[in-house]
């Protein structure tokens, strides 16, 4: 029996954090089996699935589509580079988000980075988990932008030690032969999970298949709180997981919710019209000056294909971008810039563009329960985890550890809370932890 028939790894519960390793997932073997309910078939729903069976949860989830080659969802169309916040493509500047993403993205390169270990590139079991060199350039030296933000953040990121290959010097400009007319003079890099969505996306469900998840296309409208005992008593469930993304401005009655268009054009990256791009290369949205194109984002999406970026437009539903569209054009300039011959690539004979809606909110990531009573006053079972924005696969395990957290207080009936910027410290060291999960 094949490892993908019968999977021998898990997540499990170390003080606060999650941990990826060998053998069963470590839970109590005579707590009573529950069932959750999760509306919403991407890569929050997905995690937040595999987090609740290996911690000993049955699981049902719902969506109206799911990941698809030729109908990508908006998981498979994610740029899905880690980053430490705010990210490249589409910020949380809110600090109450800043603060968790911060802990939730830093689960997610513990988890990512421990899977390619556990199963390393060309193996059988095709993850789509790559750590390569994440490069990030600007256009002035750090130290004297009027807005600190920049230097702030690789401060940040040189101070957590679990981030590997963290380096900034100008001279990365001429390593990666940028263009002068890129205008570039300071940069800095560091190592980074970059993840093949569709592979991803793919091995996931079929995971989560394996390990027991119930997954049914269908498509809830309407307010969940409205029909959430409907719901519990036909699934037999006993709490509701809403990770819908941009469905939360029906599903969650949450009338902050909003789209952040994206595009990305992809390209054949076989070295045959441009030395092959093996690392990524990225330019931050300078908020100083007011521009709202100034994105560069070239990402290797597996070792065939190259993605290019990026593309942040608020409040824009409509998918109807072509590679004719002005911001198109201008994307791809921005991109040519960056790598010499990168004008002449051919573009995926499969999709040479794909365009999505990231779902963000007025305030911040929410990841919590639901602060509604229900029409006869009893307490809602409902968790949410929506509005990742452009950082789903980034902060992925972070809310999915959270949302557990969240279900876990249901069974005990502690009364929900706001979220707020708190987060009880690890009991035990991330290093302890993977010690101790060893087999």
């Amino acid at each position: 029996m094949s490892l993908l028939s019968a999977p021998d790894f898990g997540l499990s519960r170390f003080g606060d954090d999650l941990v990826l390793h060998h053998g069963q997932p470590i839970h109590h073997p005579d707590a009573p089996k529950k069932r959750v309910l999760i509306v919403g078939g991407g890569v929050t729903g997905f995690t937040s699935a595999w987090t609740l069976l290996d911690a000993g949860y049955d699981v049902t989830i719902i969506a109206e589509r799911w990941t698809d080659p030729n109908n990508r969802i908006t998981s498979q169309i994610a740029g899905a580079l880690w980053e430490w916040p705010p990210a490249v493509c589409g910020k949380h500047t809110d600090k109450i988000s800043l603060h968790n993403s911060k802990r939730w993205c830093m689960s997610s390169y513990r988890v990512f980075e421990k899977l390619q270990e556990m199963f390393p590139p060309n193996d059988f079991m095709n993850h789509g988990v790559r750590m390569r060199m994440a490069n990030f350039f600007f256009d002035q030296v750090l130290e004297d932008m009027p807005d600190k933000g920049q230097l702030e953040k690789y401060e940040e990121i040189v101070g957590q030690m679990d981030i590997k290959g963290t380096r900034r010097d100008p001279s990365i400009i001429k390593e990666h032969a940028v263009n002068q007319q890129a205008g570039c003079v300071d940069a800095y890099q560091h190592l980074a999970p970059v993840i093949d969505t569709d592979a991803y996306m793919n091995w996931l469900r079929f995971m989560l298949e394996c390990k027991g998840a119930v997954m049914e296309t269908r498509r809830i409208n309407g307010d969940l709180l409205d029909q959430e005992q409907q719901l519990l008593a036909e699934y037999g469930a006993d709490a509701i997981v809403n990770a819908t993304g941009l469905a939360g401005l029906e599903l969650a009655g949450d009338a902050s919710v909003y789209p952040l268009r994206g595009a990305l054009i992809r390209v054949v990256n076989d070295g045959s019209k441009f030395p092959r791009v093996t690392e990524a290369l990225a330019v931050t949205h300078d908020d100083t000056r007011g521009e709202d194109e100034d994105i560069v984002f070239i990402v290797p999406r597996n070792d065939n294909i190259l993605i290019l970026g990026g593309l942040a437009q608020p409040h824009q539903y409509a998918l109807d971008l072509t590679l004719d569209s002005p911001e198109i054009k201008r994307m791809r300039e921005r991109c040519n810039k960056f790598v010499p011959g990168l004008e002449n690539a051919d573009y995926d004979p499969d999709a040479a563009l794909v365009q999505g809606l990231r779902p963000f909110r007025g305030s911040n990531v929410r990841v919590e329960r639901e602060l509604r009573a229900r029409k006869d006053g009893s307490m809602s079972r409902i968790v949410h985890s929506y509005g990742q924005g452009g950082a789903g696969f980034s902060l992925s395990f972070g809310c999915a550890s959270d949302v557990l957290d969240l279900v876990q207080e249901l069974e005990h009936d502690i009364q929900p809370t706001r979220m707020g910027t708190e987060k009880r410290e690890r009991r035990k060291p991330v290093a302890d932890v993977y010690e101790h999960a060893r087999l």
